[in-house]
């Protein structure tokens, strides 16, 4: 696929995409939702791939938020279409991909960006960036996950505030919350990324991949994650790379993961 608004850079097993509309802040609208999915579903096929990494481009954002002129004169069915079209293809699509999805939040985080980053399995934030969702300062409410994802991540009561509030916290309180993992210089920030990607990388990814889903499970309607986690435990048992594992730590050797 020819993409339009992102790039994609692949060294060492990690894939960085970068949302690549600057004048407009990297503000996502559908054609940039699609190209995303369809990278990410690429990426993940790829098996030389381990870690993926978004960030945006430029200094200034993230992804600023929605493309607002694309649905300012939507209706009703038309606003609850582009929610749920946009949860299924991207954001929900992220969180449950079995490969590690980190944020590098570069800059503005607002409104669809936070809730992107969120959607992501972890965050880090350079020190000049800025999250919130200001979606009721436009009569809105977030409609990309933000009001499940946020309070999932700092808890109820600070997730209201900052939401009713459609306020911006800076990258320190972020951290402070718990909706960042690390806040480093925005000039380190990519390589500081790809540090942990690289560590992530040279474990099981068949290990990380049910990690993700063991975990997930705690917060899915009707699942026991307890539960989850023993099935998924065992499945491990009958992979290649528990072989691999166990063998190189008993033969205190560096593992070889091949992910099967």
């Amino acid at each position: 696929m020819d993409y339009q608004n992102i790039l994609i850079a692949t060294e060492n097993a990690i894939a960085t995409i970068t949302i690549n509309r600057p004048t407009k802040l990297n503000a996502l609208n559908k054609e940039t939702i699609q190209e995303l999915h369809q990278a990410i579903q690429t990426l993940e096929k790829d098996t030389t791939v381990r870690v993926i990494i978004i960030t945006g481009a430029g200094e200034k954002a993230f992804v600023a938020g929605a493309d607002i002129a694309e649905f300012a004169n939507f209706s009703i069915t038309e606003g609850a279409k582009l929610a749920k079209e946009g949860q299924e293809l991207l954001f929900d699509c992220i969180e449950n991909l079995t490969k590690p999805v980190i944020a590098a939040v570069n800059g503005f985080a607002l409104g669809g960006g936070l809730e992107l980053a969120m959607s992501c399995h972890f965050r880090v934030a350079s020190d000049n960036a800025k999250m919130g969702l200001p979606e009721v300062s436009l009569g809105l409410i977030p409609g990309y996950g933000g009001t499940q994802r946020l309070p999932q991540l700092i808890g109820k009561g600070r997730a209201m505030e900052i939401i009713m509030t459609a306020g911006m916290i800076p990258a320190d309180e972020a951290f402070r919350a718990g909706l960042v993992n690390h806040v480093v210089p925005q000039n380190e920030l990519l390589d500081f990324c790809k540090g942990i990607a690289q560590r992530i990388s040279k474990n099981s990814p068949i290990a990380i991949g049910q990690a993700i889903k063991a975990v997930n499970a705690n917060y899915e309607d009707g699942i026991n994650g307890y539960t989850t986690e023993i099935e998924l435990f065992g499945q491990c048992f009958g992979t290649e790379d528990f072989k691999e594992g166990t063998s190189a730590f008993l033969e205190k050797r560096k593992a070889a993961f091949v992910g099967k």
